[in-house]
């Protein structure tokens, strides 16, 4: 139950290896399918239940091997967190940025399809800022975190909706 089934350096790599293509897949993804947990959170809980699933269950895996796969998906989350912080560059790359929804008034088209957004579910969101006319809005943002932020040129009043979808 506690000894080590698979060598410590293949789990160590078969986690690192699984880590890395889910960050670049779900990165592909987009921000909005994220909701209101952050890139690296969603991909830790579903790495972790995954690696620690077949100790639970007492599948094929030891304890012991669940573990390991376990800290060193943690492991790698600290470390692209790290990376990120000390090499903006890479934090570009990996860390999902704001992404500008409108503008003065104009829907940015082009980021509504990269998101798979309509017109009509923005328009939603802006309703529930209390905003009908699209030229009260000075910019409007999806955050990294799926949300809708709105800033409006009636009193520079900065406010969030729910994540879309949600």
């Amino acid at each position: 139950m506690f000894t080590l089934e698979t060598p410590p350096l293949e789990l160590f790599l078969r986690g690192t290896v699984i880590y890395l293509t889910l960050l670049v897949l779900m990165r592909l993804v987009g921000q909005r399918e994220a909701g209101g947990l952050g890139l690296t959170d969603v991909l830790i809980v579903v790495l972790i239940a995954q690696a620690v699933g077949g100790g639970l269950i007492g599948d094929s895996q030891s304890l012991t091997d669940a573990a390991v796969l376990a800290a060193t998906i943690l492991l790698c989350s600290v470390v692209v967190d790290a990376a990120a912080y000390r090499f903006p560059r890479l934090a570009a790359w990996t860390k999902a940025r704001p992404r500008l929804l409108i503008e003065h008034g104009r829907i940015n088209q082009a980021v509504l399809r990269r998101e798979f957004m309509t017109t009509e579910e923005l328009r939603s969101h802006l309703r529930l800022h209390g905003i009908e006319d699209l030229t009260e809005v000075r910019r409007a943002y999806l955050e990294p975190n799926g949300m809708i932020s709105v800033l409006t040129d009636v009193g520079g009043t900065e406010t969030v909706s729910r994540p879309p979808g949600v």
